[in-house]
């Protein structure tokens, strides 16, 4: 039996009514931070709720915004995270609230309404340790919107339960997280020496202590993707560097579908170098032939691509532009290409002091 089995209803009993803390990493978000901290506030659950905002050194006004939000809500609280590294200001605002409950919630992100009463209501029913839900991916702009049918597909990002699933049941690991206080104790919160995929690596932990990680599909949160090309080629790479460092921590730990990127890439890469000694003549005859075999899967990919693009939306998705089809040719292989140069990077000489760039001094407009 582990121990979050759910045959062990004391984990849980004291959840209902005991406190729920709300914590959330912020750098650069004014255009999305008050939307995300309205629907935090808007969830209804038994018991006080808080809001603990870690503010890393924004250069667009978050941090004002931040202060007057909080000047007129008192379970809306600050801490600061100078060094702007997510774990960091995850640890400084879990170690500053005070309930029992943790739900970690992000400033590109918005709650639905029952969210946290849903999850502690799963907390409870299962006995885990850690429950998360889908992440929907939404856009505003045509660039946007296809970033976020990416997201939302299984060709995007690899089929993970939260990009989509549709079953209950036990995960490797968590969006975002709903969380018990005990257990973040025990493990150690968050490993402040990963600057990306910290989740992963505390969920893995959990799961390591003999804990459960729970996904429950009735979860939505509202994910607002990066707004621009560049800004998506940052994120990707900087979140394949540690991934690749992950790997290089702990081996066989990480599914396969995260070794996919980097084989599509050592696949280009062998493409290219096949494709300069054929025009040059030096492979030739049967041997060149034979060569030509590696043009096979990134034909395929291209089907993939081109097939998405073209596929039409979910029947309650509005229809689709031509901007954003077309945008979808880029955006997918951007994904992909960035995630695995990035990851073979981190495999190679480990992330180090690789950041998320796309985070820093950026320019919104705001969310209608």
């Amino acid at each position: 039996m582990s121990r979050s089995d759910p045959s062990a209803p004391d984990q849980g009993a004291a959840l209902s009514g005991a406190g729920v803390s709300f914590v959330m990493p912020v750098l650069n978000e004014r255009a999305y931070l008050e939307h995300a901290v309205e629907s935090v506030l808007a969830q209804d659950v038994d018991g006080p709720t808080e809001l603990v905002l870690a503010l890393g050194p924004s250069s667009d006004g978050t941090t004002q915004l931040a202060e007057r939000l909080a000047t007129r809500e008192p379970r809306l609280r600050i801490v600061h995270n100078p060094a702007a590294d997510i774990p960091v200001g995850l640890n400084t605002a879990i170690r500053a609230s005070s309930h029992p409950t943790i739900i970690r919630v992000d400033a590109h992100s918005e709650l639905s309404p029952g969210y946290a009463r849903r999850a502690i209501q799963t907390l409870e029913r299962t006995g885990a340790a850690n429950v998360g839900g889908v992440m929907r991916a939404d856009g505003r702009t045509p660039f946007q919107t296809a970033v976020a049918r990416a997201y939302n597909s299984p060709v995007g990002l690899g089929g993970g339960s939260y990009h989509g699933g549709t079953r209950e049941g036990t995960a490797e690991s968590a969006y975002l997280g709903v969380m018990r206080r005990t257990v973040l104790d025990e493990v150690g919160l968050f490993d402040e020496s990963i600057r990306r995929g910290e989740d992963w690596e505390l969920n893995l932990r959990i799961r390591q202590a003999g804990h459960t990680v729970w996904f429950d599909p009735q979860l939505a949160v509202t994910y607002w993707p990066r707004e621009s090309w560049i800004r998506l080629a940052r994120q990707f790479r900087s979140t394949g560097a540690w991934r690749g460092e992950l790997v290089r921590r702990y081996g066989r730990s990480n599914g396969l579908r995260f070794f996919a990127p980097p084989a599509l890439l050592v696949i280009l890469a062998l493409a290219l170098v096949v494709a300069v000694l054929q025009v040059t003549g030096v492979l030739s005859g049967v041997p060149g032939l034979l060569a030509s075999i590696v043009y096979l899967p990134l034909m395929a990919y291209a089907v993939l691509v081109i097939a998405m693009a073209l596929a039409p939306g979910r029947p309650t998705d509005p229809p689709r532009s031509a901007r954003e089809r077309i945008w979808t040719l880029a955006v997918l292989p951007t994904m992909h290409l960035s995630w695995g140069l990035g990851f073979l990077m981190g495999v190679l000489r480990g992330a180090h002091d690789t950041v998320d760039t796309s985070r820093l001094g950026t320019r919104n407009t705001p969310l209608p």
